[in-house]
């Protein structure tokens, strides 16, 4: 090296290897809860974002960021990592062989984890933008093939990692720095890029504006109106059943429980948990057409189809809070919530689900009250 330090990482490449980085470790950091299920779908777009700009950018980019630059054939790859077991691997200005395939790799990983988080919020959750196309059994199977691209995605970050430290100590050069700066040592003949400051900016601020407009909603809420990132469907509603119902407890959507739950109960009113709820005829009808014909067999929320994969054909269900649903969902409640003044029991779901009154009972509308 001649101590010639060029510009070899435009500010465009370097910005989106840093967002990206960062993207995927707070949909990462995100996945394992659902109440924040809106920031790893936020992070989840991001990504895909960053990555609808690389491909361009690997077209019409820098040198070193344009694909040509570094689409290295695979006895290169083979080749270079031999030189770096025997101690005569070339140096690259650009990425190296076995650099440029993982990043090829990490690419089309990326892709298939965000397209597969898309169609398995489509399918699962019934939001972005294939709500409604797909069944929640498909949505399973996205769910699958989202998560294993994931931690594939995840080792290939590792092993990307490993080969920068590998290659920084083999040609003495901090390539994390130079990622930083964009600077590399280069030979004479070696020409530098242009930093391409102004669409780096813009691609700066698309991230910030598209942050500001997923999460602005922080801005405004209060104790009384708290911010709902999801809203589901607007489910059917009766207001006679509201009404008798909702006159001595919470009104349960019928969605929360199986048709034959619903039947059981309006057939048991000489004793429904203790009382007697003596309607007359007509409301009898009105209120037990509305719960079966809503009933958990519809399929309009994801807890119902939760509900009857996980209740047995012959079990009758008098209360949501018996279903292997339920129980599954809140076994790690402490006691303690269930205790204190603001939950009372558990069939008060309205204490912590912003969204019990709708019935749609959203993840990321789950708030835990404060004792």
């Amino acid at each position: 090296m001649s101590g010639n330090r060029i510009l070899v990482w435009d500010l465009p490449t370097r910005v989106f290897h840093w967002m990206l980085v960062l993207s995927f470790a707070a949909a990462w950091l995100a996945f394992d809860d659902d109440r924040y299920l809106y920031i790893h779908v936020y992070a989840g777009y991001a990504l895909l974002g960053l990555l609808i700009f690389r491909l361009l950018w690997g077209v019409v980019g820098s040198h070193y960021s344009r694909f040509h630059s570094f689409a290295h054939d695979w006895p290169s790859v083979t080749a270079y990592l031999k030189g770096l077991l025997n101690g005569q691997a070339a140096r690259h200005l650009g990425h190296n062989p076995a650099g440029s395939w993982a990043i090829f790799f990490m690419l089309i990983l990326g892709l298939i984890v965000t397209l597969s988080g898309m169609l398995t919020l489509g399918g699962e959750e019934r939001h972005g933008p294939f709500a409604g196309l797909l069944s929640f059994d498909a949505g399973v199977i996205f769910r699958e093939i989202h998560e294993v691209s994931a931690w594939t995605m995840l080792a290939m970050v590792v092993i990307h990692v490993g080969g920068v430290i590998v290659e920084s100590v083999f040609h003495r050069e901090n390539l994390v720095m130079a990622m930083l700066t964009g600077f590399k040592e280069g030979g004479d003949s070696d020409v530098a890029v242009r930093p391409r400051n102004v669409i780096a900016i813009i691609l700066m601020a698309l991230l910030l504006i598209s942050s500001f407009v997923t999460f602005r909603g922080y801005l405004s809420q209060t104790e009384q109106q708290p911010y709902l990132p999801f809203k589901g469907i607007v489910l059917p509603d009766n207001a006679v059943w509201r009404e008798e119902c909702g006159d001595c407890h919470m009104a349960y959507h019928p969605t929360l429980l199986p048709a034959r739950s619903w039947q059981a109960m309006m057939d048991g009113q000489q004793d429904h948990f203790g009382d007697e709820l003596d309607l007359d005829e007509d409301i009898n009808t009105e209120i037990t057409r509305f719960l079966l014909d809503n009933a958990a067999e519809q399929l309009l929320i994801e807890p119902s189809w939760r509900i009857l994969r996980s209740t047995p054909a012959d079990d009758v269900p008098l209360r949501i809070t018996e279903t292997v649903y339920w129980k599954k969902k809140h076994k790690e409640i402490e006691q303690r919530y269930w205790d204190s003044n603001k939950v009372k029991s558990k069939g008060n779901c309205g204490a912590c689900h912003k969204d019990a009154d709708a019935g749609t009972y959203e993840d990321a509308a789950m708030r835990m009250p404060r004792l």
